[in-house]
């Protein structure tokens, strides 16, 4: 990305990647997405697509959201972009947290968008050590070596002995990512039990650890403010959807953090419904 370059993200969006695009002269480009589902609108990306679209950022399973990308949206977005120029990046940092029997759609599963693609993960997300801050790339040979070119330079190395505990606990624990999605829909599932009966409506939550809850019936305050006196008068920490959305956002909409123990997630709960 270079300056003059547009790159299209999908807003709601990690904080993350528009000060990337900035960083490098680009222009961030924003594709909607609507609540409450939270689906990729493919008729306004294809609006939003010109000459000058270098990259395009998707991530799935979404964060804030918890919504995710099904195969036929995958193939929707191989078709745009085939006769463009613009390379992708696939945030799948939490491909293993996917609820209900869902299966993780990578852009790797579609060769029209493989070829284009970097992929992005995370060991912190999938083997509980978020503070390691260690993750990993995929990418074809041409793309991953204009990648080195500048990681090098960004991150310099990566702790060699962190590398080495991972590699072993991936050895001796193989299938340790396979009961991911069900460990955490466990949660998802008491922390939406905890609320069923609580004046919050509940967004649906098909990935992540976090969930989306509607506070329109209790306050008329901005997310923001609703997410401090939250905190302050009830001990319940909170993430204003507006965040996520540089242009604002008037929806009365706070994320939840269900990662936790089930002690802290009826306690919660319970602070919760007396509101």
């Amino acid at each position: 990305v270079r300056p003059g370059d547009e790159v299209i993200v999908f807003a709601p969006v990690y904080d993350a990647y528009i000060p990337a695009i900035l960083l490098n002269g680009g222009t961030p480009i924003l594709a909607k997405l609507a609540a409450p589902d939270y689906r990729p609108n493919f008729s306004e990306l294809r609006q939003l697509l010109t000459p000058r679209t270098r990259m395009v950022i998707i991530n799935s399973p979404h964060n804030p959201t918890g919504s995710i990308w099904s195969a036929g949206d995958m193939a929707q977005l191989a078709v745009l972009l085939e006769d463009t120029n613009a390379v992708v990046v696939s945030d799948e940092v939490y491909e293993h947290v996917v609820f209900d029997a869902a299966t993780h759609v990578s852009v790797m599963h579609f060769p029209a968008l493989r070829e284009r693609s970097f992929v992005v993960s995370s060991f912190g997300k999938t083997y509980h050590i978020t503070g390691w801050k260690i993750a990993y790339c995929l990418a074809p040979e041409s793309l991953m070596a204009e990648l080195r070119k500048t990681h090098q330079f960004v991150v310099f190395s990566v702790s060699h002995p962190m590398q080495l505990a991972i590699a072993d606990f991936m050895r001796d624990a193989p299938e340790f990512a396979d009961d991911l999605a069900s460990f955490y829909q466990q949660k998802r599932d008491h922390l939406r039990a905890e609320l069923a009966d609580s004046r919050f409506r509940l967004l649906p939550c098909a990935g992540t650890y976090f969930q989306l809850v509607d506070y329109s019936a209790i306050s008329e305050m901005t997310d923001l403010e609703f997410a401090h006196w939250l905190t302050k008068e009830h001990g319940v920490a909170s993430i204003p959807i507006s965040v996520f959305s540089p242009q604002g956002s008037d929806l009365r909409l706070v994320r939840l953090c269900f990662a936790k123990d089930s002690e802290t997630l009826a306690n919660a709960g319970a602070r919760l419904r007396k509101i």
